[in-house]
């Protein structure tokens, strides 16, 4: 199964923009709250630290009330847990925000974002480590 992103914006060029930027591969990872909830953030690694913040996480999000475009250090995205449901495609799928709720007609729902893990009948918990979703086991 994959899992299933929507993302804020789009990924392809920021990619695009970054790799050429900075001179080594990035790649998007995920989309979801950093530091402040309902405020989605587009996650992007890089294998080596930033030459200068010494992170391997970014995160491209809007700023609220005034849409302006930011970049903030996303490192710790490897502290959290991201619940997941299958979804209609049978594809995983996960809640992206506090207020982030996703209802399936297969009845699986998801919800709560990094805050909580709320859902209908079985979900599983990944983590990111080294720019990937790996399974969580306790």
């Amino acid at each position: 199964m994959t899992i299933k992103h929507s993302p804020v914006f789009d990924t392809e060029k920021a990619v695009e923009l970054y790799e050429k930027q900075d001179g080594v591969p990035v790649k998007y990872v995920c989309t979801t709250d950093i530091y402040h909830s309902d405020v989605p953030v587009d996650v992007f690694y890089r294998d080596t630290p930033h030459p200068e913040f010494g992170n391997r996480y970014f995160g491209l999000f809007r700023r609220p009330h005034t849409g302006d475009l930011m970049i903030t250090n996303a490192d710790a995205v490897e502290d959290f847990e991201f619940g997941m449901v299958v979804n209609d495609e049978g594809d995983w799928e996960y809640s992206q925000s506090h207020h982030d709720y996703k209802q399936f007609s297969n009845g699986s729902m998801i919800d709560g974002g990094r805050q909580y893990i709320r859902s209908s009948g079985h979900h599983v918990v990944y983590r990111i480590k080294d720019g990937e979703f790996v399974k969580y086991e306790d």
